[in-house]
């Protein structure tokens, strides 16, 4: 029995598009990104999608198939003067080299404009990798640079097919029969991360090769993978990303209405050393999802909170991200409007562009009144109670409702409002 100290993951990195797997939309067949790395003819590009989907796997594969020399830094260990150098060794080379950096979120503004010149010159196609929006994170000159890519967590079937890879290279280094009974959990722990995947399979089958006779296959169910996983959670997250895991935990908290869980998580952030703006930002953002009309006081707290935290820093930050995350824990919840533009955008696919009625369009031009344009429209201030039922809606829509108002106070005072304005029209 041979066990190598090289993590399964790594074992598995493909090395060509054709063994890539997963984010179909880039890299599939006639793919944008793969038409462009096939005619090599390759931008400096923002790899933006969640850990463990491939935007290291992808950067490699990218120079590999260019036949480019390729640098790597991380924006947690790195700085100016490691950026400096490799621009100068790019200058010594015939082509350019692929320049990647992994969590280019993490670069400060100066490091970032360090960049900039080579970027613009083509001395290096520049690769950066971010968890985060890179609106908000990469410097608008850097961002107008690159084409942003979007990778998307690996499905269901991505995931399979992984473990059926990992399983195939696991039984030749224990020399035994692996048979994964049920998939359920470790593909729920993985939460759509590849390398997340195959740390816990590799986890589980190094325990359970210990307990497991000579003669006897290891048998992998979903209550074994979560009591091991459990119990060894260190070692299963071996590249320190159970950061993501705690964000988690600290949204679903403020979710779940506990202030006390949310309080402990955001303890765990600030002793982590998390960037305080990252924290705000995911405030911001469920102050509008899951709180949205029931208080409308949460998005302007969490706003005035991300304004605050963008002024301060450590250790006072942590003050006003803890007010904000109680304050949020202890609203009203509601995720009606997150409900409300999903079912309209879904709306919007499968409809198209419907016509507007005629007596909402604008009418800027005298050819446009004559032929009625706002004829029939009627100002909502003329009349009684500042409401005149006038169709809104496209002809083919009428009636359709899109928000359904929450099960909360204020939510149930809107309901009333629409019923007592719209009667029977909405189903309020």
């Amino acid at each position: 029995m041979h066990i190598s100290h090289i993590p399964l993951a790594e074992r598995l990195r493909p090395s060509s598009l054709d063994q890539y797997i997963g984010q179909e939309h880039l890299v599939g067949k006639g793919a944008i990104l793969r038409q462009a790395i096939e005619n090599e003819r390759i931008p400096s590009m923002i790899l933006w999608g969640p850990p463990g989907v491939g935007k290291t796997t992808l950067a490699f594969i990218i120079s590999k198939q260019l036949k480019r020399n390729f640098f790597t830094l991380s924006a947690i260990s790195s700085g100016v003067k490691d950026v400096r150098e490799v621009i100068e060794k790019a200058r010594m080379l015939p082509l350019p080299p692929v320049l990647f950096i992994d969590e280019i979120h993490r670069f400060s503004k100066s490091q970032q404009d360090s960049l900039l010149g080579a970027v613009e010159k083509g001395l290096v196609t520049l690769i950066g990798a971010t968890t985060e929006n890179p609106s908000f994170e990469v410097i608008a000159p850097l961002l107008s640079r690159c084409q942003v890519y979007v990778l998307k967590s690996m499905d269901e079937s991505h995931l399979i097919d992984l473990i059926n890879k990992g399983v195939s290279i696991l039984q030749i280094d224990y020399q035994k029969t692996i048979e994964v009974e049920e998939n359920e959990s470790i593909i729920r722990i993985s939460g759509g991360d590849g390398r997340k995947l195959l740390n816990a399979l590799e986890l589980v089958v190094d325990i359970l090769s210990q307990s497991t006779l000579a003669n006897e296959p290891i048998r992998i169910t979903n209550e074994i993978t979560s009591r091991i996983i459990q119990n060894n959670l260190a070692r299963y997250d071996k590249s320190g990303e159970m950061h993501y895991d705690v964000i988690s935990a600290f949204i679903k908290s403020m979710r779940g209405s506990d202030p006390n869980a949310a309080v402990y998580y955001l303890a765990r952030m600030v002793d982590a050393g998390e960037d305080p703006l990252f924290i705000a930002r995911r405030m911001l953002i469920l102050a509008s999802e899951d709180i949205g009309i029931a208080n409308p006081n949460a998005l302007l707290l969490a706003n005035s909170c991300f304004d605050a935290v963008s002024k301060i820093g450590w250790p006072e930050s942590r003050i006003i991200l803890a007010q904000t995350a109680i304050y949020l824990a202890c609203s009203a919840k509601s995720n009606a409007s997150y409900l409300a533009i999903e079912k309209a955008t879904e709306l919007v696919e499968k409809t198209g562009d419907l016509p507007v009625p005629i007596h909402l369009r604008n009418a800027p031009t005298r050819l446009m009144k004559e032929l009625g344009y706002g004829d029939e429209y009627k100002y909502a201030h003329d009349f009684e109670g500042n409401f005149v039922n006038l169709e809104f809606m496209p002809q083919n829509l009428s009636g359709s409702r899109l928000y359904t108002p929450g099960d909360n106070l204020r939510e149930k005072e809107i309901r009333q409002y629409l019923r007592n304005k719209w009667k029977e029209k909405y189903g309020y």
